[in-house]
């Protein structure tokens, strides 16, 4: 059994399919005994302006009633931090930008540096964007001081769903949930990233013995 390590998902989900890739992922990461925190980004925009979009309300009440707001001490304690979002014209979303700006004083302080990261992603449209999305969250983490975690092909789940750079789900217009092979993709990321943070988690701690 490993020593328990603790996995921040910090993501923003507007529908649901981010969030439903963000539960699979916890449970991938709790699978390998990481201990699990979920939290949604909150919305920079006002509720007059959520309205022009049906559903949206309904859903960020659900959803900010489940999840408490990620705030920069969820970071500095974590291990790993595995950020979620949907896409917006093939970058992440601003909501979740917004959270990745509040870390600025654990940057400066190098409080996250030799920390696991990686990323997920939901588009509504067959190549609209999943990859570049991810990629996109790629470049906060380095300047963070993350180590990034991708995928590639070290699972055959790969093969059938996903990105070598993270999990992804396409909802469509109908705002499909996630396929089984989505599910199965996230859930291998969790553990995957809960494996790596556990491995570097005792080499730090047996240095520290030295």
């Amino acid at each position: 059994m490993m020593d328990t390590v603790k996995v921040l998902i910090p993501f923003y989900s507007r529908n649901g399919s981010t969030e439903a890739l963000a539960k699979a992922i916890a449970e991938g990461a709790q699978s390998e005994g990481a201990e699990v925190t979920l939290r949604r980004c909150r919305e920079v925009v006002s509720r007059e302006v959520m309205t022009k979009a049906e559903g949206w309300i309904e859903n960020a009440d659900r959803m900010n009633t489940i999840y408490e707001a990620p705030t920069p001490t969820d970071a500095e304690t974590a291990d790993a931090i595995i950020f979620g979002s949907p896409t917006r014209f093939g970058a992440m979303s601003s909501e979740l930008k917004a959270y990745i700006d509040s870390l600025g004083g654990l940057w400066f302080q190098g409080k996250l540096v030799g920390k696991v990261g990686s990323a997920f992603t939901s588009t509504s449209s067959v190549h609209g964007g999943n990859e570049s999305t991810v990629i996109s969250m790629y470049n906060p983490m380095a300047h963070l001081g993350l180590i990034i975690v991708p995928l590639g092909y070290a699972d055959p789940s790969l093969f059938k769903a996903g990105t070598p750079y993270g999990a992804s789900t396409v909802s469509g217009q109908e705002n499909n949930p996630p396929t089984p092979d989505d599910i199965e993709v996230a859930r291998f990321q969790g553990k995957r990233v809960a494996q790596v943070a556990h491995a570097l988690k005792k080499v730090g701690e047996t240095a520290t013995k030295q």
